[in-house]
Parts: structure tokens; C-alpha cells; sequence
């Protein structure tokens, strides 16, 4: 089996405007999630609230399942991961 290894080139250069209107909404703590992107320090990661999302939940039942968000928490989880798309990826196998 051939495993990928990716690179995200230029991985931590967000748009200025983009960071302005998610910086105190995405935050990153290696001691919360293992490091990964939340929202405003809670334990709810990013990756969560956009796979729900691409599971077909609506925003309102999101909000209903985690009481502690607002909806302009999950408008920052699309723009953060829209301004990941927005890098180049390069693929290699890895071997």
C-alpha cells in the first residue's frame, strides 16, 4: 500500500483580513486538542464543526448540539478552512 505524505506550502500565512475576523474566534494550544484548531480555547476543533457541516447538519443544529458557540463561530471555521484551500498541496508517496 502507498501512503502520502502532504505538505502545505506556506501553511501558517493567512490573509490579513482573514485573520483579522478569526483570530479571536480560531485558536491553536498544543494543550487543547492535541494542538489542533479550535474555537475561542473550548474543546470543540475546527475539523468537528466542518465535518458536521459536510455531513448535511444545518447550522442551527450545531449550534443546538454545542450551546456555548454562536453562529459567527462557524462562519470562522469556513473562512479558516477556506483560506487553507487557498495554499498550494504538493503529494509524494511515501514508501
Amino acid at each position: 500500500m502507498i501512503g502520502c505524505d502532504l505538505r502545505i506550502d506556506n501553511f501558517v500565512t493567512l490573509q490579513k483580513t482573514d485573520m483579522d475576523s478569526i483570530k479571536d474566534r480560531i485558536t491553536v494550544d498544543i494543550n487543547i486538542c492535541n494542538g489542533k484548531p479550535t474555537i475561542r480555547g473550548k474543546r470543540i476543533a475546527v475539523q468537528t464543526i466542518l465535518e458536521f457541516l459536510g455531513a448535511g447538519d444545518t447550522r442551527d443544529e450545531i449550534l443546538k448540539q454545542y450551546p456555548t458557540l454562536v453562529s459567527e463561530d462557524i462562519d470562522a471555521c469556513l473562512r479558516f478552512a477556506a483560506d487553507l484551500m487557498s495554499h498550494q498541496f504538493s503529494f509524494k508517496a511515501i514508501t
